[in-house]
């Protein structure tokens, strides 16, 4: 009689069979993605949206149409001022140079268009179910949350900054007709610039930090209504020295102080315009970063 013996069969590696834990090759646990690929699949998921591109264009048709219709309004107001004494008053007490505001005149439209992008960035991720999907192939979190971030924000500071040129290049044949000049190479034009396109991609960042602490899309939108619109009024109305002094520490009151050429009484400095405005990017995307982090999804 016979004996037939077999190879004992390897038992498999505990590691490649744990769930949850990663696969080995040699003994070593492969790499999980970089950050630059989960950055560049943030990018084609943000660029193969419809209503991304939507927004983005909408951004840019209400700044170089704000542009156009402010520059004639500005032309209708210097003209009137060649015959009003009272108007010429007004104009110079405003400094005299109407025209170099006029390619930032739609900021107000686009901070909430692309405040409202941050928001649906993160919040989307939510409510379709997504987020099951990412988080299961970038099971740390915080890449492609930070991916999200400088997507929307150098998304938000580029659209900002080329519809603001081009929204001074569209009014510069407009304020010629009534004999003012707008020199988009001067100082203060790039410095507008500038400042007015950090200032959305702030927003924009704002905005999808209470995406991801409300996730939901109306609630995060209303709560950016609520800091960057109702808030201001709200202190504006409200008697009291303190909702005076605290209506200049608000996001949307730092933007001035930052722009003017000299300052304005009655506003922060503008180091401290700065400091308040980082303070109003930082403190809400910190948050949102570590209670995505503990939360479930």
């Amino acid at each position: 009689m016979s004996v037939t013996t077999t190879e004992p069969t390897s038992s498999p590696d505990p590691a490649s069979s744990a769930g949850g834990r990663s696969p080995r090759a040699g003994g070593r646990a492969l790499p999980g993605p970089t950050f630059f690929r989960v950055l560049n699949s943030e990018v084609i998921k943000f660029r193969s949206l419809l209503s991304t591109l939507i927004l983005l264009a909408s951004t840019a048709v209400v700044m170089v149409g704000f542009g156009a219709l402010s520059a004639w309004g500005t032309g209708q107001f210097a003209d009137a001022a060649t015959r009003d004494p009272q108007a010429a008053a007004r104009m110079a007490s405003q400094g005299g140079d109407l025209a170099v505001s006029v390619p930032t005149s739609g900021i107000a439209f686009a901070q909430l268009i692309l405040g409202s992008l941050g928001v649906l960035l993160m919040s989307s991720e939510f409510t379709t179910g997504m987020a099951r999907s990412t988080f299961a192939a970038v099971p740390r979190r915080l890449p492609a949350f930070a991916a999200k971030l400088v997507v929307v924000m150098v998304t938000s500071f580029v659209v900002t900054a080329v519809s603001t040129w081009v929204a001074g290049l569209v009014a510069v044949p407009i304020l010629d007709n009534y004999g003012l000049t707008l020199d988009l190479g001067s100082s203060q034009s790039v410095k507008l610039l500038l400042v007015n396109s950090i200032y959305v991609a702030a927003v924009a960042a704002i905005g999808m930090a209470l995406g991801t602490l409300i996730r939901n899309s109306a609630g995060g939108i209303m709560s950016l209504v609520g800091i960057f619109f109702v808030a201001p009024i709200a202190f504006q109305l409200i008697p009291g020295d303190f909702f005076k002094e605290a209506r200049k520490y608000l996001p949307g009151n730092t933007v001035d102080p930052l722009t003017a050429a000299q300052h304005v009484p009655d506003t922060l400095e503008a180091w401290q315009a700065a400091l308040v405005l980082g303070a109003w990017v930082i403190i809400p995307v910190l948050l949102a970063a570590v209670l995505l982090k503990r939360r479930d999804v």
